[in-house]
């Protein structure tokens, strides 16, 4: 099998994989997954398109993570694996999908307006 590069995005956050067969390590940005994301709930939800297709210890993957923060990091990379899995194999396509792995999220931050001290909040106003 040859290197499956994949790309992820969510908010300010962009995940760029490179898969191939292996014994399941993932190291991001030169660091273990363990090291990179101390919490468990992100490391479930970096690995949740591996577990739901039985292949966890089957892969390794290196990944570039830049942008957002962590739990956006942590999106990213799910939907760059879920879209690496497809392209290894298109029958994982509908299970992923299913679990809603495949969506790209396309909720962004609301720019800041001008005279405005936010992007919706007003400055306060009194008539007197």
């Amino acid at each position: 099998m040859e290197l499956i590069n994949a790309i992820g995005r969510r908010k300010a956050a962009i995940a760029r994989i490179y898969l191939k067969e292996g014994n399941g390590a993932i190291i991001i940005n030169g660091r273990d997954l363990a090291t990179y994301f101390p919490q468990k709930q992100l490391q479930y939800v970096v690995k949740q398109p591996l577990s739901e297709l039985d292949v966890v210890e089957k892969y390794d993957i290196k990944v570039n993570l830049n942008g957002g923060g962590f739990k956006g990091q942590a999106e990213a990379l799910r939907l760059a694996i879920a879209r690496a899995m497809v392209k290894i194999d298109e029958e994982n396509k509908p299970k992923l999908k299913a679990k809603g792995f495949m969506t790209r999220d396309p909720r962004e931050v609301e720019r800041k307006k001008p005279g405005q001290p936010k992007a919706r909040k007003k400055f306060q106003f009194s008539k007197r």
